[in-house]
């Protein structure tokens, strides 16, 4: 498919960042299709979470070009610069759901509150139809008695799902990720990956940033491998993470395989590593 094709949800093209003298992108193209699930991975330092933020421009690019549903979001390229107002880019910004490493939720609103606060400021929508969306987003998170709490009451994991309630509350088209488990405690991770399962099951389009490779084995339908700020590889988990095709990702694999232990039964086997506890048991 090409990026102007409809099932093309967000496009990437040519995207270049640095930070100082660190080039941490250096033109990266991506299609995310609609009701596809990528996960990036690769080494701290890859680019991948430096990517995840320029799709909807919590990082700005140097250059390149950034198109969700059709409509550019950024594009500064040898042909000119898009200028767009403040209001443009938010239009086109809440098309997608953000959730973050540390939750971000306001402490001093409850569950409920920090669910509502944008539709209702953002989109107007009235509070009533706001607390009946957020109510029922609580639910499918397995938090239905959560609404009156505080995010001090809550665990890590709770934390967690009431963030991806939150970015479900704008009725997003594509949900973005950012290692929404490394801040959580072991046993804490599997209730997360469970709603973001859930999400996968029901179409959600997705570009999840994870270390969780038995995660993204099993529910990705394509692996995104960054390494030192382009994509080194890419394709269905099966055929990317047992190829061994390209050595720099089989390393990668290999020190999770080896250390972490975080591949599925499937994979242990395929790999030689006696099977471990599901990550949907976590």
């Amino acid at each position: 498919m090409t990026a102007t094709s409809k099932d093309v949800v967000l496009s990437v093209r040519g995207i270049e960042k640095s930070f100082g003298t660190q080039h941490v992108l250096r033109g990266v193209d991506l299609d995310v299709h609609r009701g596809e699930v990528v996960c990036l991975i690769g080494a701290s330092g890859s680019g991948k979470t430096s990517l995840l933020r320029c799709m909807n421009l919590l990082l700005e690019p140097d250059q390149g070009e950034v198109v969700i549903e059709g409509a550019p979001l950024f594009r500064h390229t040898k042909a000119g610069r898009l200028k767009l107002s403040s209001a443009q880019v938010s239009a086109v910004r809440i098309k997608t759901g953000m959730v973050f490493q540390n939750f971000n939720l306001f402490p001093h609103r409850t569950a409920l509150e920090n669910i509502i606060e944008a539709p209702m400021v953002v989109k107007k929508e009235p509070r009533a139809e706001a607390e009946a969306r957020a109510r029922e987003l609580l639910a499918r998170m397995g938090l239905p008695a959560a609404g009156h709490k505080y995010p001090s009451q809550l665990s890590g994991g709770q934390q967690q799902r009431v963030a991806i309630a939150r970015a479900l509350a704008m009725q997003p088209t594509i949900m973005l990720f950012d290692e929404p488990t490394s801040a959580l405690d072991p046993e804490l991770v599997g209730e997360v990956l469970a709603a973001i399962r859930q999400l996968a099951a029901e179409g959600m389009t997705m570009v999840i940033v994870t270390h969780e490779i038995g995660f993204a084995y099993e529910l990705a339908d394509r692996v995104v491998f960054m390494d030192q700020g382009v994509v080194a590889a890419s394709g269905p988990p099966r055929e990317l993470l047992l190829s061994g095709a390209n050595p720099r990702l089989a390393a990668f694999v290999s020190r999770f395989t080896e250390q972490a232990r975080l591949l599925s039964p499937l994979v242990a086997a395929a790999t030689h590593i006696p099977p471990t506890t599901s990550l949907a048991q976590g």
